[in-house]
């Protein structure tokens, strides 16, 4: 394999399915240097809150064409040294992966380069893959915003469970794949109690996890209307706290900063507490809710040898 690694991300220009990650060249992103990989198009799991629908509408994951081919290309002009995330959007475990396989044929690919991953999902389906990441530099990032399945079922109805999900966290720590929790996003009204907020950071200390991302809902018209259909008794809160008072930026209607800070700091207290490392995403909140080496999850990753590797 012939790479060239004189610029941070190799000879990006060639890349067809792999993407520098840059979240819009947002100046709040803290997140290290590494390439973006999905897999799928669309999500299954029409989440209320998710912001990728924005751009790419709202659809079932549908597998992208050629997309091994693609891939394999591809790794001849990176940066190995660099993490790959599967996804920073679409969520490479669907419910049709379960047959599909094409997340896993992915790993296989990046596993046989000994190449660097992060998997973030709501998917309990990675937990199949446990053999292939036991040989492989990675770490898995499962995103759990509340342990009530019955709110779950409201603002994630396509994706498992939170009981499966924190399960997923248990199983993948117990086989020694390094795991972490995104508590992402924090909607006011519905999962920033403080005492539900201290339950969940237990929970997921409790299944193994060693790591915590958290931020707020940014608000998207369109994910907006598909929240307060489903909750109206929040539109007038909403109303005042992201349009009255709130504050917009890069397209993204926010919280204003004090509040976000109120609502964020109990998850990265929490966290600290019982051990685990702590940060928020895109947040502009300054160091103090950076507490950890990455925010997303990457020194996860350098954490582990993979097995059978020296």
């Amino acid at each position: 394999m012939s790479v060239s690694t004189s610029a941070p991300y190799g000879d990006a220009r060639k890349l067809s399915v792999l993407r520098p990650f840059d979240p819009w060249n947002s100046p709040l992103c803290t997140c290290p240097l590494k390439y973006s990989l999905h897999p799928y198009t669309g999500c299954s799991h029409f989440c209320l809150y998710c912001y990728a629908t924005s751009y790419i509408g709202r659809r079932p994951s549908t597998p992208k064409r050629g997309f091994l081919e693609r891939l394999r290309k591809d790794l001849n002009y990176v940066n190995p040294r660099l993490v790959i995330e599967l996804s920073s959007s679409s969520d490479p475990y669907p419910p049709l992966e379960e047959w599909l396989r094409l997340t896993r044929r992915t790993l296989q690919v990046l596993s046989e380069r000994r190449l660097r991953v992060l998997i973030t999902t709501k998917g309990d389906i990675v937990v199949r893959d446990v053999d292939i990441l036991r040989e492989t530099p990675s770490a898995v990032m499962i995103t759990i915003t509340t342990i009530d399945d019955s709110l779950a079922s409201k603002l994630e109805p396509g994706a498992p469970s939170p009981s499966r999900r924190l399960r997923a966290v248990e199983k993948l720590s117990e086989a020694g794949i390094p795991v972490g929790v995104r508590v992402d996003p924090i909607l006011p009204g519905l999962n920033d109690d403080p005492t539900s907020i201290k339950e969940l950071v237990d929970a997921v200390a409790n299944a193994g996890a060693k790591h915590v991302v958290t931020s707020t809902y940014k608000l998207k018209p369109d994910s907006y209307r598909r929240i307060v259909e489903a909750f109206p008794e929040l539109e007038k809160l909403y109303k005042r706290l992201y349009f009255e008072e709130g504050e917009l930026i890069q397209g993204y209607r926010y919280l204003g900063k004090p509040l976000r800070a109120r609502m964020l700091a109990p998850v990265i207290e929490f966290s600290l507490a019982r051990g685990l490392t702590a940060a928020v995403c895109r947040e502009g909140l300054g160091v103090g809710f950076l507490r950890a080496p990455s925010c997303d999850g990457s020194h996860l990753v350098a954490s582990r040898v993979p097995y059978g590797r020296g």
